[in-house]
């Protein structure tokens, strides 16, 4: 269930982090943007690929929140452990 959720969250963000690229570099060239005054010391290649990376990051953390925020209460209160084996705090709902 976990890697599921994980994909929930990665390939969604891998495509918009992708569409953002486009939709960026469409207007903007990386050898004219600045940092703090001072010109980028990366090839145009590098600024594509650290920008790609900080946008799928992002829309992860978005993608993640989201899936974080739709859990039911069920998935949050119910416990792993089978019966025999569940603590006292544990609930008893079963996995």
């Amino acid at each position: 269930m976990l890697s599921r959720r994980l994909m929930w969250i990665a390939w969604p963000a891998f495509l918009t982090a992708g569409i953002l690229e486009v939709l960026v570099f469409a207007t903007v060239d990386p050898q004219d943007l600045r940092w703090f005054g001072h010109a980028l010391e990366f090839t145009r290649q590098g600024v594509y690929t650290v920008t790609f990376f900080i946008f799928w990051i992002v829309t992860m953390l978005s993608s993640g929140l989201t899936t974080l925020l739709s859990t039911s209460p069920f998935e949050v209160d119910r416990c792993p452990l089978p019966a025999n084996e569940r603590p006292d705090g544990c609930s008893k709902q079963q996995a």
